[in-house]
């Protein structure tokens, strides 16, 4: 049996993880769930799965939660705060560890899980944009296996030679194409970009998302952090990966060799594939995903993406150019841009304008250390929040 903490159950990813997990009792089992406030779903998840513990990061969820299972016979332990969930994920019985908090937040447990030398799943794709450089030596000293969920990394792993670690250029690949659908507003006027709404920017024409990555996609954010987390992921330069927009969301990437071959990945989009393909790999087991109909989908389309439509694309890759502590900038200006546009704050279009205003107002310093990485993470919070009111 394969012991498996979840970092963030009650998100999208961790709803679709515990799907395929419950649909392999033989397989694997359920040591820890973790989630910030959702009591309630937490609570439906513990009598599904038994797990030994549930984390809340909010110590009064954690005692709400402690109150529901009393009146159950589950001996669930309740824990709350940062350094229990760091605990969970490196606890004895953990073997695999799925990384789905949303945004810089997931960070300090994902670094704690490959620490430890778990095998991690990797969903929270700011914990590379933040801390890349760091990540990836940690990995390197625990043997930790680093396996991607977004649905492009994990196209491109599937794709890719076993020996990329060794260079691109020395396993015969060109480059990488990181497919986009380009999100709901892939052909919206510019003018109507003005206007667009919270529910609107939700509202995902292919693929069921959390909030904030809904909006990232909507922006393309997302497309820019995936940029920079495969630059970790796959050793290479930002010069080797090209975003496709591809609307039908059927080829989640592709590979490209110097012989003229590419290979892709396709599928219907449901992150349950990749989740399934990295709680099994290298072997393969049943997601719940249902067979690609080729007729269905009849065509594929394919398109460059529109930079004056996606600035959040352009200044991830400035970012990423930039190198050091750019990234992380970036991120944490991101995630208080989509939360103030999430409560009203701020316009859609405002949010590029945000993240621009704070890289421009930070320094660009070497990512040394994760302490400093994380000073630089608060100090870009506090530059956004006091920027917002220059912007509405």
């Amino acid at each position: 049996m394969i012991g498996l903490t979840v970092l963030g159950s009650t998100g999208s990813i961790g709803v679709s993880t515990l799907d395929v997990v419950a649909r392999h009792p033989e397989k694997y089992r359920v040591v820890a769930l973790t989630a910030n406030r959702d009591v309630e779903g937490i609570f439906r998840q513990c009598q599904s799965f038994n797990p030994a513990y549930a984390v809340m990061a909010d110590s009064e969820s954690a005692k709400q939660l402690e109150t529901m299972l009393s009146s159950t016979e589950l001996k669930t332990e309740v824990l709350a705060g940062i350094e229990n969930l760091e605990a969970v994920v490196a606890h004895p019985e953990v073997d695999y560890v799925m990384a789905a908090i949303v945004g810089a937040a997931g960070l300090l447990p994902t670094l704690a899980a490959v620490r430890a030398g778990k095998r991690i799943l990797l969903a929270n794709k700011e914990a590379l944009v933040v801390s890349g450089e760091l990540f990836m030596q940690e990995a390197e000293k625990s043997g930790s296996l680093i396996l991607p969920i977004d649905s492009e990394h994990n196209a491109v792993f599937q794709c890719m030679p076993s020996e990329f670690n060794q260079g691109l250029e020395r396993v015969g690949v060109r480059r990488i194409l990181l497919t986009a659908s380009g999100g709901p507003f892939r052909q919206t006027s510019l003018e109507q970009l003005e206007h667009v709404t919270p529910e609107q920017a939700c509202a995902h024409p292919n693929w069921d998302m959390g909030r904030k990555i809904s909006v990232d996609s909507a922006t393309m954010m997302n497309k820019g952090l995936e940029v920079i987390e495969a630059c970790w992921l796959f050793h290479t330069s930002v010069d080797n990966i090209q975003v496709v927009l591809h609307p039908q969301s059927v080829i989640h990437s592709l590979v490209q060799y110097v012989d003229g071959s590419v290979l892709a990945q396709l599928g219907n989009p449901d992150m349950r594939t990749p989740i399934a393909h990295a709680l099994a790999w290298p072997e393969r087991i049943e997601s719940g995903v249902s067979n690609l109909d080729f007729f269905e989908v009849a065509r594929l389309d394919f398109e460059p993406p529109d930079m004056d439509r996606f600035p959040c694309l352009a200044l991830a890759y400035q970012a990423v150019e930039a190198g050091g502590t750019a990234p992380a900038v970036l991120n944490a200006a991101n995630e208080v841009a989509v939360a103030s546009f999430l409560d009203g704050k701020l316009g859609f279009t405002g949010i590029p304008k945000l993240i621009e205003a704070a890289l421009e107002q930070m320094p660009v310093t070497p990512a040394s250390n994760l302490e400093s990485l994380l000073a630089v993470d608060r100090e870009a919070r506090f530059v956004a929040e006091q920027t917002i009111a220059t912007l509405v």
